[in-house]
């Protein structure tokens, strides 16, 4: 089948309440931006000229319509988002420290996102597309666990590349043993993944990230595995290749919101450049370089969907 679509995603595709000063009276104010990783990755990878897609639900709300409204806008692919007549638009209300790192509440008990159906995941918006990438929120319930599964065995019926990011949200989970589990499913079933320091340790027990990615590797050969340190930077895994790039630190950091699906889709825009037959550790440094960047410039912004950074503000930083 042709082509058609670079990058589809599955997943949660919500509204990020994020703290954006405060009331005459003193309370907090919440600014409603678009987001959920899956879309986020999506939106960065149009900034970079790719065509996208996305598979899920939200609610038939005000909420949900205007996600809908954000993802035409931005030009991905809705054919397959669905809205849900009676659970609402999932919301996730994050809360910022000092430093920029924040907290994640959430109203998903359940969400509509949770809902999306085997039977409505539609064959041909995979088949038609070269990677297939999802994350673990559309695997905390049923039935969207049976929906994600499912995707992922159409992807491996039409040779579909396979890619992931954990994004742990520890609230989201009945039990950790569960994500635990669910983490590994993802890594069992992907060509590249994404995933900060902190899911390494969480799923290897190991501190050291040669080891713990060697643990990785000794259950399943990914053949590219990237790893997130924050401000201080990322690391490759290739074949017998280790390539470590130091981040960019920005003096305007407001928050980190969407800093790792700014790096994971410059990561995924790599592998449709490039491929992952053979890339040299010069490919692995230059890749890395352009994903820090990026998500270093997502750290100076409220949101992340709708603000994902252009490819000239990214190599005018690389300058």
């Amino acid at each position: 089948m042709e082509k058609v679509y670079d990058v589809t995603a599955l997943g949660e595709l919500l509204i990020d309440f994020t703290e954006n000063g405060v009331s005459g009276q003193g309370n907090p104010l919440f600014e409603a931006n678009p987001g959920g990783a899956p879309c986020n990755v999506l939106a960065m990878l149009n900034n970079l000229g790719k065509k996208t897609n996305f598979i899920g639900k939200v609610g038939e709300d005000q909420f949900g319509r205007t996600l809908k409204a954000t993802l035409d806008e931005l030009k991905i692919g809705t054919e397959n988002l669905l809205l849900d007549k009676v659970v609402h638009t999932t919301l996730a209300f994050v809360h910022t420290f000092e430093d920029g790192d924040r907290d994640f509440s959430f109203y998903r008990k359940p969400g509509a996102d949770m809902m999306l159906e085997t039977s409505e995941v539609q064959e041909e918006q995979i088949a038609k597309s070269r990677i297939f990438h999802f994350g673990t929120l559309s695997l905390t319930d049923e039935p969207a666990r049976g929906a994600t599964k499912y995707a992922i065995e159409l992807a491996a019926k039409h040779n579909v590349m396979v890619t992931f990011d954990p994004n742990l949200r520890p609230p989201l989970w009945d039990s950790m043993e569960d994500a635990k589990e669910q983490i590994w499913f993802g890594l069992s079933k992907c060509s590249a993944v994404k995933m900060s320091e902190e899911e390494l340790t969480f799923i290897t027990g190991e501190t050291d990230l040669d080891q713990g990615v060697k643990a990785v590797r000794e259950r399943y050969d990914i053949p590219l595995i990237c790893i997130t340190m924050g401000k201080e930077g990322s690391r490759a895994y290739y074949k017998d290749l280790i390539v470590a790039q130091a981040g960019f630190v920005q003096e305007h950091t407001i928050e980190t919101t969407g800093a790792g699906d700014t790096f994971c889709a410059s990561m995924l825009n790599y592998i449709l450049d490039h491929g992952l037959e053979a890339l040299t550790e010069e490919n692995l440094k230059e890749m890395l370089t352009f994903a820090n960047a990026a998500a270093s410039i997502i750290t100076t912004r409220k949101g992340a969907l709708r603000v994902m950074p252009k490819k000239e503000e990214i190599l005018e930083l690389l300058k």
